[in-house]
């Protein structure tokens, strides 16, 4: 039977050794994938450390899920199905990724394991781009110097011609059709006709040329990364044969520079998969790739799922009733008279 200390090892193994195997590794600060991320908000920083978060070594592990964010909604599901680790893409912070509470005593009620990856994870493989219709021919996980950076620049694939190429092949490989037709019976379902749901809201876009408009070699990046219009145009200076620029995980909105300087440049501009979409992109490879290594773990993958509903259309009549009289009772009395 596989053990953390095995998890372990297979993480180390396909990020090419990139993960932490010691405290030291932590503490000496010269490993190349242990960082800050801070934008200097007060006690917001978080230090990203690749591997073993929390959990014994020699634990037995039957059961491993991958996930893309740790919340108390995973930890939660984890409990109730046997699982005996998971492994987070975004790093894991005390409390923002346990409900609030202290970290270990989550974990230690369900008797959890807890690992993280990301930017140990990020360049490893080619699956992003690939999905989104190019082949990358080059490739920066640290553009400008800034870590987690990352830019691709490919050459479409065979079948992608256009921009409208690369939407319909998105929507294809993510099931758009199938996400559209669910959203239609829980609207139903619930009675709330005005739901929407995160990947049918976030669905790629055309910003700049047309269904018809040609593609070839494509500049593939990240905007919540640091990405910025400096950035767009050196990489078009090093590259000068891109013709269109791909943003996606994140998004950016009309009059954004990044639009305006693409423009600018006489560059197509797509946008495609959002960042809900990331546990298919980079989640199912990992899986995989455990799969195939641990071959005698079971993997499963939990998908989070995000809809905003309108006050009135949200909950059953009774769960409505009880939410506007706790409101009322003990919350907008109470504030009025705090004001008065």
């Amino acid at each position: 039977m596989k053990t953390v200390a095995d998890v372990l090892d297979a993480l180390d193994s396909l990020t090419g050794g990139r993960v932490i195997k010691s405290p030291g590794d932590v503490t000496k600060g010269d490993h190349p994938f242990v960082m800050m991320k801070t934008s200097n908000l007060p006690g917001k920083g978080i230090m990203e450390t690749p591997g073993l978060i929390y959990g014994d070594l020699k634990k037995k592990v039957k059961k491993l899920a991958i996930t893309m964010t740790m919340t108390e909604g995973s930890i939660e599901l984890a409990g109730a199905t046997a699982v005996d680790a998971i492994i987070a893409h975004h790093p894991i912070a005390e409390a923002a990724n346990s409900g609030g509470v202290a970290l270990k005593n989550y974990l230690d009620l369900y008797d959890l394991t807890a690992f993280e990856l990301h930017e140990a994870f990020h360049g490893l493989h080619p699956g992003i781009p690939y999905l989104h219709g190019h082949n990358v021919y080059r490739t920066e996980i640290c553009y400008g110097g800034i870590h987690g950076n990352i830019l691709f620049i490919g050459q479409a694939v065979e079948g992608v011609e256009t921009l409208g190429d690369m939407l319909t092949r998105l929507n294809t490989f993510m099931g758009a059709s199938i996400e559209k037709e669910l959203m239609h019976m829980e609207r139903e379902l619930r009675d709330a006709s005005s739901m929407v749901e995160t990947s049918m809201m976030t669905r790629g876009r055309i910003v700049c040329g047309d269904e018809n408009t040609l593609v070839n070699n494509i500049l593939h990046i990240f905007p919540h990364t640091g990405f910025s219009s400096d950035h767009l145009r050196q990489a078009v200076d090093e590259n000068p044969e891109i013709d269109t620029v791909l943003v996606s995980i994140s998004r950016v909105f009309d009059g954004h520079s990044l639009i305006e300087t693409a423009k600018e440049l006489g560059l197509n501009f797509i946008i495609g998969n959002s960042h809900v979409l990331e546990i298919l992109e980079n989640g199912l490879p990992l899986a995989y790739a455990l799969e195939m290594l641990l071959p005698d773990v079971q993997i499963v993958v939990f998908q989070e799922r995000i809809t905003s509903t309108p006050l009135r259309q949200m909950g059953t009549p009774k769960i409505k009733e009880y939410g506007e009289e706790m409101a009322t009772r003990y919350l907008a009395n109470k504030r009025a008279a705090v004001r008065s």
